[in-house]
């Protein structure tokens, strides 16, 4: 029996290692399976890398759509994080500024970083942001507090059923990380 052993090791440690390169090459096989899936989706911080250039032609003044505004900390970290409205109403096609206020209720210097997500999904390919705090990192002095500006438009284009869209962000600690 004793000679069975050394081959059921050598066996047991080759499943091991090939375990181990699986989920190494799955680490790596992550970021453009994710980019991936935020191209499709639209959500997550793959889209919000910059600005998106409206292509709307006209305001469409015959419709309204609410827009509901939310906002949360990650991790319930050391931050204060809110829509200075709940919602607006908005025509599809025209711009709009809104603002979310911050505060660092920390006694030291901070910095975050928000990531978006619209619902319901189809709207997320009609919901344009020109200008968003979003797209850099915030650097706040010790219990600093700041309106963040967001500049948004519905387009045209977006599905009749839909009548109203949420634009959430969340707010992450990333004090210490380099920006991307």
């Amino acid at each position: 029996m004793s000679g069975q052993q050394p081959s059921q090791h050598k066996r047991l440690v080759a499943k091991l290692a090939l375990v181990t390169l699986g989920m190494f090459g799955f680490g790596f096989a992550m970021v453009p399976l994710y980019r991936v899936f935020c191209e499709i989706t639209g959500q997550g911080v793959w889209i919000a890398t910059g600005p998106k250039e409206s292509t709307t032609s006209a305001v469409d003044r015959s419709r309204l759509v609410t827009v509901e505004f939310v906002g949360s900390v990650n991790n319930n970290g050391p931050w204060s994080f809110r829509p200075t409205v709940d919602k607006m109403l908005v025509h599809p096609g025209e711009l709009y500024t809104t603002t979310y206020r911050a505060e660092n209720l920390r006694h030291s210097e901070a910095t975050a970083q928000a990531v978006y997500s619209v619902v319901p999904v189809e709207a997320t390919r009609h919901f344009g942001k020109p200008d968003c705090f979003c797209f850099t990192q915030q650097p706040f002095q010790p219990r600093e507090a700041k309106d963040l500006k967001v500049t948004f438009y519905i387009d045209p284009a977006l599905p009749k059923n839909v009548e109203t869209v949420t634009l959430a962000y969340t707010f992450f600690d990333v004090t210490g990380q380099q920006a991307n």
